[in-house]
């Protein structure tokens, strides 16, 4: 079995040429990936912001995938007044239409099973500088949750983990540990946070792609990673300038897996 793999941070789906948030764009670049999984990062569902799109589903039917998760790290809105998906009063939890921000996972092969793994936010609130100014703003980090979805001979999930240096590397070390009770061989795909030297030091798995990917327009660092615990058959990699986001998005092509 060949596959294309893909990972962006959507960032709800804004550009930052317009500031606007089109649905269509989402469309078009999950159509120019042509993946057979992708994994979504900062993804919206029920935000008044997105239109209560549910941008997982609306890429899924975009891509014509067979299947496709959304998993909330927190309900509320990012920015404003959330708490942790995990953490819902009863009363929360009676009400699924809550607006909730996180990742998904879209596929266009048979999932065999979805397993989630949930990763507590850190306490530390942390200097972010604003850009185009010397200003800085301080930001309460925000739980984290991990996406995984058995296919044919490989597991893939997605993430996307702590901007808190160190956290972030604890949360990829017991991401990595949790996929590998799962079948295996496993690819953890998404925004790290983390350059690919530490990502793949902290998880001790191999990167499938070098590429920069943040920021968009003039991409410095690679923050976004496709990591795989064992080796695999790559026959391209790259990364994707796309219409909205201010990262880019990642494609590995992979080649035969499994007899």
């Amino acid at each position: 079995m060949t596959m294309r793999l893909a990972t962006f941070n959507i960032l709800h789906g804004r550009s930052l040429t317009d500031g606007q948030v089109d649905p269509a764009r989402l469309t078009a670049a999950a159509a120019e990936l042509d993946a057979d999984v992708l994994g979504i990062q900062e993804v919206d569902s029920g935000q008044e912001r997105t239109g209560f799109l549910d941008q997982t589903a609306h890429v899924a039917q975009a891509m014509g995938a067979l299947e496709h998760r959304f998993v909330a790290a927190l309900t509320g809105v990012p920015g404003g007044e959330w708490r942790s998906a995990q953490e819902q009063t009863p009363a929360l939890k009676q009400a699924p239409a809550l607006p909730a921000y996180g990742v998904g996972l879209v596929s266009r092969l048979p999932v065999k099973a979805w397993h989630v793994l949930r990763l507590p936010a850190s306490r530390v609130w942390v200097p972010l500088p604003i850009p185009g100014t010397r200003q800085l703003i301080w930001l309460k980090d925000e739980p984290r949750v991990v996406v995984a979805a058995e296919l044919d001979g490989v597991t893939v999930a997605t993430t996307h983990l702590s901007f808190v240096a160190g956290w972030n590397v604890l949360q990829l070390r017991r991401a990595a540990r949790w996929l590998a009770t799962l079948p295996g061989p496993h690819v953890l795909m998404g925004d790290l946070n983390q350059p690919r030297p530490v990502a793949q030091r902290a998880s001790g798995w191999t990167s499938l792609v070098t590429a920069k990917s943040f920021p968009a327009d003039d991409a410095k660092v690679q923050l976004d990673h496709v990591l795989a615990s064992a080796a695999l058959p790559v026959r391209n990699a790259r990364a994707h300038r796309l219409p909205l986001s201010d990262h880019r998005a990642l494609t590995v092509d992979l080649g035969q897996l499994g007899p």
